[in-house]
């Protein structure tokens, strides 16, 4: 019999539930896929939790009801699908997991092919799913990983099995490799195999590598081109959220309300792309008369006539561009991260409905590149061009910003003491840090528990605490799941705020407790 064991607050929009089996985890995922609760906006199961995010803070306590009242006993109800991998069988780890397992190499073969798996849950990478059967042997992990295990590769780790859907380092088993193809974004559904799916390994003499159809490539006449792209920008809108249970994050802008103002004040719709950018002189030459808009960072803009004459131009505020001039973005006296808006819209390619850049997953456009020329979404959008908006206040490079954390789900893995100083004391950006994740330095965290934490789904915002002892805020491109204990979630609010953090600025993170559900 399946039992709930708890359920935790992650942040102010996500609650994790505790169950006592993978059993009962799939039984819940299964139901509240197939009937969401009002609100939901993703739904992630991992080896004994299921993570369920939601829209609005407000919709968390209907969540909740239908987690505690949920029938765990009612069996995992298939996703209606049975998905056949032919796989060659020559994998380098083969001999290995026989030994490890006390078996023939053909017996190992022959369990494995003839096993039914079930998708249990996603996660790591888009396409790979962890699949599970009753009674197979577990098998651990590589002492070493590899830095890169080739795509198709099938493989054994603990009591799952799975598909490489992409190049990538690894810790598994390699027992083989297949041509299917896991994940290919050019189909409706990109991910090969779903969590609930049934899945059987096919043995076959030969793998051919299947290659991923190409999207059509955009048209459209430019209307921009990039004559120096910075540090590093990418197209972003307001992302991609819903497919986390199949290890693809939001992705999308990372301070989205200033993304949001840049559109209004072109005309755009909110979720139109633009571009985001980082320090280092992002320029842009107009091919046609245009209105753009900049903001976030605060930036000189400058434009350059045809002639050669330069003159500033104002943040936060609509801006014609004539045909022949250029438009140069400054180094920032606050704050990160630039945003640039074009009546119209960028023309790009889209992923399951978003043309976000993805960073960690490598889906959307590939970060701009000097040449690139940008064309427009709708050349002939109506309604009028808007107002200049003011921005909120960015965070000053000489003060220290405060951001809300609420605490947990895994707050309890830490000492008393490093709780206390983790809310107290001061933490400084890293220059390591990017869209994944904002890296902190300061004084080490001591954890109260030792061993290792199941992987399990994560949010936005999440403050992950890996064995440095140092804080990782996960942001816009995180990995959907993860092993480090999570000591807190900052508020949705401040995470605009955060993405303006520039390496060397000073935080504190505020513990507050949001209503009780």
């Amino acid at each position: 019999m399946g039992r709930l064991l708890g359920v935790r607050r992650v942040g102010d929009r996500a609650v994790l539930a505790e169950l006592d089996s993978l059993d009962a985890v799939l039984a819940l995922q299964a139901g509240l896929l197939a009937e969401p609760p009002a609100g939901v906006v993703d739904v992630v199961a991992a080896a004994r939790t299921v993570l369920v995010t939601v829209a609005l803070p407000r919709s968390l306590g209907g969540v909740v009801e239908r987690l505690r009242t949920a029938d765990l006993d009612a069996g995992v109800r298939s996703a209606g699908r049975e998905v056949l991998i032919e796989t060659l069988y020559d994998g380098e780890d083969l001999a290995e997991v026989a030994r490890l397992t006390g078996r023939s190499v053909e017996a190992v073969v022959a369990g494995h092919a003839g096993t039914v798996w079930t998708a249990a849950f996603g996660g790591f990478a888009p396409g790979f799913a962890y699949l599970s059967a009753p009674g197979v042997p577990e098998v651990p992990r590589r002492t070493s990983p590899r830095t890169r295990v080739p795509a198709g590769s099938v493989a054994l780790a603990g009591g799952y099995s799975a598909v490489y859907p992409n190049d990538s380092p690894g810790g598994w088993q390699l027992i083989g490799r297949t041509g299917a193809l896991l994940w290919d974004a050019a189909r409706d559904e990109p991910a090969l195999i779903r969590a609930g799916d049934t899945v059987r390994f096919v043995p076959v003499r030969e793998a051919v590598q299947a290659v991923p159809a190409r999207p059509a490539a955009e048209t459209g006449e430019p209307v921009l081109e990039v004559r120096n792209p910075g540090l590093q920008t990418t197209v972003q809108d307001l992302g991609r959220p819903g497919h986390a249970a199949s290890g693809v994050s939001d992705s999308g802008a990372m301070d989205r309300g200033a993304l949001k103002r840049a559109n209004r004040m072109v005309g755009n719709p909110t979720g139109t792309p633009g571009l985001e950018a980082l320090p280092g002189g992002l320029t842009l030459r107009a091919l046609k008369d245009t209105i753009v808009a900049v903001t976030g960072a605060d930036v000189p803009l400058t434009v350059i006539d045809d002639d050669g004459t330069p003159w500033d131009a104002p943040l936060d505020s609509p801006l014609t561009l004539l045909a022949g001039e250029t438009l140069r973005l400054g180094a920032p006296d606050a704050g990160l991260r630039s945003y640039v808006a074009v009546r119209g819209g960028l023309r790009c390619g889209t992923v399951l409905g978003s043309a976000a850049t993805d960073v960690l997953s490598g889906l959307g456009p590939a970060p701009l590149a000097a040449g690139s020329r940008l064309g427009l979404l709708d050349p002939r959008l109506p309604g009028a061009v808007g107002e200049p908006e003011t921005a909120p206040d960015l965070p000053s490079p000489s003060e220290v910003t405060v951001l809300r954390v609420v605490p947990g789900p895994r707050d309890d893995w830490f000492t008393e003491e490093s709780l206390e100083a983790f809310h107290a004391g001061e933490w400084t950006v890293t220059a390591e840090s990017n869209r994944v994740g904002i890296r902190f330095s300061g004084e080490p965290l001591a954890r109260r528990t030792e061993g290792e934490l199941q992987s399990e789904g994560t949010v936005r915002g999440a403050i992950q605490v890996p064995a440095s002892g140092l804080p990782l805020v996960f942001m816009a491109d995180h990995p959907v799941t993860g092993g480090y204990p999570v000591i807190g979630v900052v508020l949705d609010a401040d995470q605009d705020l955060l993405a303006q953090l520039p390496p060397g600025a000073r935080v504190r993170f505020e513990r507050v407790t949001p209503a009780s559900l």
